[in-house]
């Protein structure tokens, strides 16, 4: 499987595969993050995510330096007509008012073009849901920003299926561009953000879906399969409970590795791309060797009994 995929009612039609930017100025230096970003272009991927707060939480980041680093990427490859570029405001902290208000929102804007060195954001996301910004001020900012060339589609990140609804219906009443994708934590130990009402709404109403934390941090690929493994890494320490209650989703995906000879990470992601509203999970890399594993998900096509038992071991 390597056809592409309509994103939503986007304009986008993109490998089932996204490349997530958290990782680029924080765990991958400038070599690191140029590697993998080629590496992925190369393999016929196109949308690479990002936001304005990766990787603020690292010690002696400001929040930008994702971006920053594909901007310099954009300017020495070359490359910006062959990707996408998804970014998102929201999450950054503000001196006045809310992260997600008009203001935060324009100026949030600006200083992603900046730091990214494009005219247009393709997909621009609110980064979380504020319910205490009126929902047509966060419509009509968005909307701004579409008018003026700045944006060419919205999403969501991280909101539920009621205030999704409402967001979308609001822009909509006032004749404004609406959320057309959805950025949910989804996969397949992490199944309540997104099943049910909000995955309903999202198949019913054609909103592309790109989950985030496809491989759970890591534990789907197989790298913590016990407390010692635990240790490998500064994420392992969130491990512990993923290792008591869901050692049998690992022993599913290693039966279905032996069957299709592909590796756990690409079980992982092709499960997520199977699932009704999916388009692509995103996924980050910090080598060539990790962006060449992530894209082997995109040739993987599990079949209608592999999917049930892997969908039956996660729940």
């Amino acid at each position: 499987m390597n056809d592409l995929r309509r994103l939503g009612a986007t304009d986008f039609h993109i490998l089932p595969l996204a490349l997530g930017g958290n990782v680029f100025g924080w765990t991958a230096d400038q070599t690191a993050s140029f590697a993998v970003l080629d590496a992925f272009v190369a393999g016929g991927g196109s949308l690479i995510d990002t936001a304005d707060v990766y990787s603020r939480w690292a010690p002696g980041n400001q929040g930008g330096e994702s971006e920053a680093m594909i901007g310099a990427w954009l300017k020495r490859s070359g490359r910006r007509d062959d990707v996408l570029i998804a970014t998102k405001v929201g999450m950054m902290p503000t001196e006045t008012g809310s992260p997600l208000s008009a203001d935060a929102i324009i100026s949030g804007c600006e200083a992603s073009l900046k730091r990214l060195g494009v005219d247009t954001i393709d997909l621009y996301y609110a980064h979380k849901d504020d319910p205490e910004v009126p929902l047509d001020e966060v419509a009509e900012a968005f909307a701004s920003l579409v008018k003026a060339g700045k944006v060419r589609a919205l999403g969501a990140s991280n909101y539920h299926a009621a205030r999704l609804k409402a967001a979308v219906d609001a822009a909509r009443a006032a004749g404004l561009p609406h959320f057309q994708v959805l950025q949910p934590e989804y996969n397949l130990v992490s199944r309540h953000h997104f099943e049910g009402q909000l995955q309903d709404y999202c198949v019913e109403h054609n909103i592309g879906v790109l989950p985030y934390y496809g491989l759970a941090s890591g534990f789907l690929t197989g790298k913590y399969r016990t407390p010692e493994d635990m240790r490998q890494s500064a994420r392992g320490s969130g491990m512990a409970e993923l290792i008591a209650r869901k050692s049998g989703v690992l022993a599913a995906m290693d039966a279905v590795a032996d069957e299709t000879g592909a590796t756990l990470a690409q079980i992982a992601l092709a499960w997520l791309a199977a699932q009704p509203g999916v388009v692509a999970p995103i996924a980050s890399a910090t080598s060539v060797t990790q962006v060449e594993d992530l894209l082997g998900a995109t040739r993987l096509t599990l079949d209608t009994g592999q999917l049930d038992r892997l969908t039956n071991a996660g729940a």
